[in-house]
């Protein structure tokens, strides 16, 4: 059983929101992302070359098909195709049923690049967070460069997509971290093992309605003080700055 035309079609079709949201499903490439996700999700569809499939008698999915190089590269979003393309389906989020009070929680506001939140998902995989909450207008984890920059931590870190602001209204009995240039040096700043910590968008940083939520206002100071340097850092980059700083003073 080769790689069909309309099944390269399926996957070439899930590049698109619309039609992930459709089928619920997603696609991981590379044998290291696909045999994480195994341990976690529920795989559709993998294609592979025939020594990969042999290599891993571990692979399973509701249909497993051998495929060449040549219909690999047909179906991958990579440059270079992978030896392996899984459709996996998309796990159940129910955000109300979640237990926020036990630690830290990412929040990204608007963050539309993919790369970034994909980056950012990396990250609390690393750092132990296993919850990261997303605006509406955050980008999509299942884009197919969101997963591939998440090299496997999506098959740990729970992602979910609500409205921000009433999100964290709920959250009462829990710091909201927020990052600011009027915000308080990180670094003097007493920091809690539970709560949330906010990332805004790229270009415009946290929206006004979820700022209102924010309850303590952090700042990652440059080095030395008063030097010219950059505008400011790059949101995966800070995230993870901000991240490092909690987990080595937070036991």
């Amino acid at each position: 059983m080769s790689l069909s035309k309309n099944r390269i079609k399926y996957i070439r079709s899930l590049k698109e929101k619309k039609h992930r949201i459709e089928n619920n499903t997603f696609v991981a490439e590379g044998t290291k992302l696909v045999l994480d996700l195994l341990a976690t999700c529920q795989c559709q569809l993998i294609a592979a070359l025939p020594e990969v499939i042999s290599a891993h008698p571990e692979l399973k999915a509701g249909e497993i098909v051998e495929a060449d190089e040549s219909e690999l590269k047909k179906a991958t979003f990579l440059k270079t195709a992978p030896q392996i393309i899984a459709v996996f389906y998309q796990p159940e989020s129910n955000i109300d049923n979640i237990n926020f009070d036990e630690g830290l929680t990412l929040v990204l506001d608007g963050i539309q690049d993919p790369g970034n939140v994909g980056s950012i998902v990396r990250i609390a995989d690393w750092f132990g967070i296993e919850h990261v909450v997303c605006s509406y207008d955050t980008a999509d984890i299942y884009n197919p460069k969101t997963v591939q920059a998440t090299m496997g931590a999506i098959a740990r870190v729970r992602v979910h997509y609500t409205d921000i602001p009433e999100f964290l209204q709920k959250q009462i009995n829990l710091p909201v971290y927020g990052t600011f240039l009027d915000g308080e040096n990180i670094y003097n700043k007493t920091l809690s093992n539970r709560g949330f910590i906010v990332m805004g968008s790229e270009g415009k940083g946290i929206g006004a309605e979820t700022e209102k939520r924010i309850t303590r206002r952090l700042f990652i100071p440059n080095f030395p003080s008063g030097r010219d340097t950059s505008e400011s850092l790059n949101v995966a980059a800070a995230t993870a700055v901000i991240c490092a700083e909690f987990r080595r003073r937070v036991k």
